[in-house]
């Protein structure tokens, strides 16, 4: 029988040495209440898969929103679908392209009762499972009502890796390049979107290419569930359960420096144990040995970080960005782009830049901060609304000004909200709440997609594009006073500062 890689072994609990993949300059890491640090040491090679595996859920995610968008024109279509159903309404069309969407939502409210229990590893490992398993059933169905079951089960996949994968890895990242490892889960979203529409643009003109496009997603959700298998858990996660009277308090030190060995690698040597000893006395300090009932999520730090958390990842959905990629094809053939006709190119386009400036995100996040970050961003964003509204109300002979608008808009969003909303809401939980407080943030970020996309159509026609581009413009305004007023700075403190400083 395989030996589960959470247990640790004396031989290993022994090991001490260097990696060629060392950093050199350790960085110093205080208590809270300043009695000094240790030296938060890590092996770059070591740090690389705790965020790699979990980023898959991130990839499968994204891959999806780009696969059915190809998928959907595959399985109507009388000649190629390959199927006897392929005659859908626009409401069975809808069930196939937010099924997913749906079925994370399901997950957000799994994970909140689930999620502190089975640990952040096994939520990530029960995702891929099920990525697994919906991806199965959705590219073998035989009929329409069993291919949004798959859809359904693969949603909740989303909805617990979505919720476990950015916890996972701000608990295991080192402190001055956990902002890039979370922000870069954003940036293999938007590489599966790209990847989506990629691999979708090829298979759409092959008979029942749908089903290849959903069965293409499988051997990564079985390389991410095998990964996830072979991880560590987060010690965070075993210190907590330790300092909560949840198992053999020796046992769970033993394991959380069992873990962090593995996670940093051979470069932390010795002062394991002595960083597991320092963050059982800030979590001890920021008193984490108190459970957390339900009505306690909603008072004092508990509703502070909800609100920071919730009203990021709101306001992430409710400013525009579904509405303004809608029109893209649209904008781009005005302005004279032949291509802008196929909407997969566009969205390839489109794609790219996405990646390029959540690219420039994670490069900048440590160095630069999460606030200037997202009031600049955000701040984009309100010009380009502003230029896309005035576009479809008076500068509709000025195409160039709907270009620049779109353009702007995504640029701005994808080096703000786009990476770091997951960003925040991962940090800015306290760890006895961090498993539900996330999972309500991502049943937030799900159900408001969920009604923008339903309220959009009866928008467009309430108030016409121009006025509905000056809501967003509006609403864009107020989640800048949002941020300017409540969101506070978490770079370069540990996720036990955080809890300690700005809540």
């Amino acid at each position: 029988m395989a030996s589960d890689p959470e247990r640790p072994t004396r031989s290993s609990l022994a090991k001490v040495g260097k990696s060629s993949g060392e950093i050199g300059d350790a960085t110093q890491e205080p208590l809270i209440n300043g009695n000094g640090g240790i030296p938060d040491s890590y092996s770059v090679a070591a740090a690389v898969l705790p965020f790699l595996f979990p980023a898959l859920g991130g990839l499968l995610y994204g891959y999806d929103i780009g696969a059915t968008s190809c998928a959907t024109i595959s399985v109507e279509s009388a000649t190629l679908s390959g199927i006897s159903w392929y005659d859908l309404s626009s409401l069975q069309i809808g069930l196939i392209t937010s099924g997913s969407l749906y079925g994370a939502l399901i997950g957000s409210v799994l994970a909140f009762s689930i999620a502190d229990f089975i640990g952040r590893r096994r939520e990530l490992i029960l995702a891929s499972v099920l990525y697994l398993v919906g991806a199965l059933i959705t590219a073998l169905a035989p009929d329409f009502a069993v291919m949004v079951v798959g859809r359904f089960v693969f949603g909740i996949g989303i909805g617990l890796a979505m919720h476990a994968a950015p916890m996972y890895i701000a608990e295991t990242a080192p402190t001055k390049i956990r902002g890039q490892l979370i922000s870069l889960k954003e940036f293999f979203i938007v590489l599966g979107m790209v990847a989506g529409y990629g691999i979708g643009s090829l298979l759409v003109d092959i008979v029942a290419g749908w089903r290849y496009m959903y069965g293409a997603s499988m051997p990564l959700a079985v390389v991410m569930g095998i990964g996830m298998w072979w991880l560590p858990s987060s010690p965070r996660w075993l210190l907590l359960r330790a300092i909560q009277g949840r198992g053999n308090m020796q046992e769970l030190k033993d394991n959380a420096i069992y873990c962090l060995y593995r996670i940093r690698g051979p470069i932390i040597g010795d002062s394991a144990p002595e960083l597991v000893n320092e963050i059982l006395e800030e979590l001890a300090y920021v008193g984490e040995e108190k459970q957390v009932s339900f009505r306690e999520i909603f008072q004092g730090k508990c509703l502070k970080a909800l609100i920071v958390g919730g009203g990021v990842v709101l306001f992430q959905q409710i400013t525009g960005q579904p509405s303004v990629l809608y029109y893209a094809a649209t904008i781009l053939q005005s302005a004279g782009f032949s291509a802008a006709s196929d909407a997969t190119r566009v969205s390839i386009l489109l794609g790219l830049l996405k990646l390029i400036m959540t690219g420039v995100a994670v490069l900048v996040v440590d160095r630069v901060g999460r606030r200037p970050l997202l009031l600049g961003g955000v701040s984009g964003m309100f010009v380009s609304l502003l230029l896309l509204g005035s576009y479809y109300l008076f500068l509709d002979d000025v195409p160039a000004a709907a270009v620049v608008g779109l353009l702007l808009y995504v640029g701005c969003y994808q080096v703000s909200f786009g990476p770091i909303g997951w960003l925040l809401i991962s940090e800015i939980f306290p760890l006895r709440l961090r498993g539900r407080g996330l999972s309500m943030a991502v049943l937030v970020n799900f159900g408001a997609n969920a009604l923008v996309t339903l309220a959009f159509s009866p928008l467009v026609d309430l108030l016409g594009s121009g006025l509905l581009f000056y809501g967003f413009g509006v609403i864009t305004l107020v989640a800048l006073l949002f941020i300017f007023f409540i969101v506070p700075e978490t770079k370069g403190l540990t996720l036990e500062e955080i809890e300690a400083k700005c809540l």
